[in-house]
């Protein structure tokens, strides 16, 4: 059985982690605003110049020149800004994955340890019980490692489709001016 100052321990290492994580949550929340007042100051300055330059032109082949050439930069600008939230987001959630892991870690331990000193203590004829009960815990760490496993597939698919959007929507513009 788990001692008093076991529990304390634990409950202590619980709360160190959750506040470790509220700050992490913090940090990607103020990247974000950092992020979104950047390219909001951004857009108005370019909104500014972009109406002095509207307002300057001479003739319609002019504005319609200066409104094809508006798209390729903000094609460009779309997929950065989406670059960089992505990599906040995945920054943030890259930390909540590692608190998570050594959080499952020191319990699979935990409960190992659980279980062999439950089979030391065990009375004769339950060896069936303890070997499901060690069957299950081999069970679960298999789940655990196919879930582990699963998440990194899909975070890798996740950024590999970002970088191809990313490409393509960069790429779109430039072949249109081409033809």
């Amino acid at each position: 059985m788990l001692t008093p100052e076991q529990i304390v321990a634990s409950h202590k290492a619980n709360l160190e982690t959750l506040f470790g994580l509220t700050a992490k949550a913090f940090e990607g929340v103020e990247k974000m605003v950092e992020l979104n007042l950047s390219v909001a100051k951004a857009a108005l300055d370019e909104s500014a110049h972009k109406t002095q330059a509207v307002l300057s032109v001479k003739d319609a082949q002019e504005l319609l020149a200066m409104q094809a050439n508006m798209f390729q930069p903000l094609a460009e600008k779309t997929a950065a800004y989406s670059r960089h939230l992505y990599e906040i987001a995945s920054g943030t959630g890259s930390e909540f994955s590692k608190a998570f892991e050594a959080q499952a870690s020191t319990a699979q331990k935990q409960w190992a340890s659980l279980v062999d000193s439950a089979t030391q203590n065990a009375p004769a004829g339950s060896e069936q019980a303890v070997a499901m009960m060690k069957g299950a815990m081999t069970a679960a760490n298999t789940a655990y490692e196919s879930v582990q496993k699963a998440v990194k597939q899909a975070t890798d698919l996740a950024e590999s489709n970002l970088a191809a959007v990313t490409q393509t929507v960069s790429a779109a513009p430039k072949a249109s001016r081409k033809k």
